[in-house]
């Protein structure tokens, strides 16, 4: 049975001395993000995670308790990977909130399946960092804090819905997969029987001059670009400029 000192996070627990095993949990989560982009999140296991490491089993218990506490890390690991350099976020909070937003939803473009495998995992040091930072970029804005609070989650919503909607599409995955090819061969041969019966005017204008699948790959494409990204959270962000009243900032200067 868990025991309350169990129950708390990985964060509040000391590492291990220095009789143990010199692994860090650095280390730990870096080879647990290796086997799963290779080989998939289910395939994360304590032990294989110290078949990577060239460790016993026993040995990474020593450093980390539980298959929990190993997601823990690897979020932190990841969340890591979303702080942007200091060098690299440019002033003005328009562009260090794009900026932010573009290269979070890169680091999980290149891990796909952390997505939802992560989901849930508590808060970790990288986490706090990667708040701070953008709270960072509304420090001249004058928004209460409450607004920011408003704004980073409307930012961070339309960075997930569009990861979400990415992953989640059939036309945007690679065609060439084989479990997904009669998915999609069938979802275009529906579409096509139901422009054809005229209920649907508007759609059809759009198809016009190419023929079916081609243009329902373009949609597709369109639907999980990077350039529809860039586009619609600029959108967003200009509505937010709209609807909060914001001090100057060096990137709103030149509007």
């Amino acid at each position: 049975m868990a025991t309350r000192q169990d129950l708390r996070p990985i964060w509040t627990q000391p590492e291990p001395g220095k009789r143990a095993p010199r692994l860090s949990r650095e280390q730990i989560a870096a080879a647990a993000l290796r086997v799963a982009d290779a080989e998939g999140f289910a395939a994360v296991s304590m032990r294989r995670v110290a078949q990577e490491l060239e460790a016993g089993t026993m040995s990474l218990y020593h450093y980390v308790r539980t298959k929990e506490d190993l997601v823990a890390l690897m979020d932190d690991a990841l969340m890591g990977e979303v702080v942007l350099d200091d060098s690299a976020l440019p002033a003005g909070w328009r562009a260090g909130l794009m900026a932010i937003a573009a290269h979070t939803r890169a680091v999980f473009v290149a891990h796909p399946w952390a997505f939802g495998a992560l989901h849930g995992a508590g808060p970790g040091p990288n986490a706090m960092r990667h708040f701070e930072q953008c709270l960072s970029t509304l420090k001249d804005t004058g928004c209460t804090p409450a607004h920011k609070m408003v704004i980073l989650a409307a930012v961070d919503d339309f960075v997930f819905g569009n990861l979400q909607r990415s992953r989640d599409s059939v036309f945007a995955r690679n065609a060439c997969e084989p479990d997904l090819e009669e998915a999609r061969q069938a979802a275009l041969a529906f579409g096509k029987t139901q422009l054809d019966n005229g209920a649907f005017p508007h759609t059809r204008a759009m198809l016009v001059g190419a023929d079916d699948e081609a243009a329902w790959a373009v949609l597709a494409q369109a639907t999980s670009s990077a350039e529809r990204f860039t586009i619609g959270l600029e959108c967003l962000l200009a509505g937010i400029a709209a609807r909060f009243p914001m001090d100057p900032a060096p990137d709103d200067a030149a509007r």
